[in-house]
């Protein structure tokens, strides 16, 4: 079967981020003060071949770990689907 992941990577809460920090300033000079704490982070879409759904998520969520997040400084989340 193959399923296609769809991936969010984020900076944590802790850790600053300064694209997120400029885009926020940018935002009040646009008149636009009612956004505020911008994070900006990455999606990533995958395929996976797998036998079935359990396995496609444990090797998504593996590549993460692995690779695709730096969990010192990013958190990250997924959904898997069928294709």
């Amino acid at each position: 079967m193959n399923f296609l992941a769809e991936i969010n990577v984020m900076p944590l809460k802790e850790i600053l981020d300064p694209q997120g920090k400029a885009v926020t300033g940018s935002m009040k000079n646009l008149g636009l003060t009612e956004i505020s704490n911008i994070r900006i982070g990455k999606r990533i879409t995958l395929e996976v071949e797998a036998p079935d759904e359990d396995t496609a998520r444990q090797k998504v969520d593996e590549a993460c770990k692995k690779l695709l997040a730096n969990l010192i400084m990013e958190s990250y989340d997924f959904e898997i689907k069928a294709i």
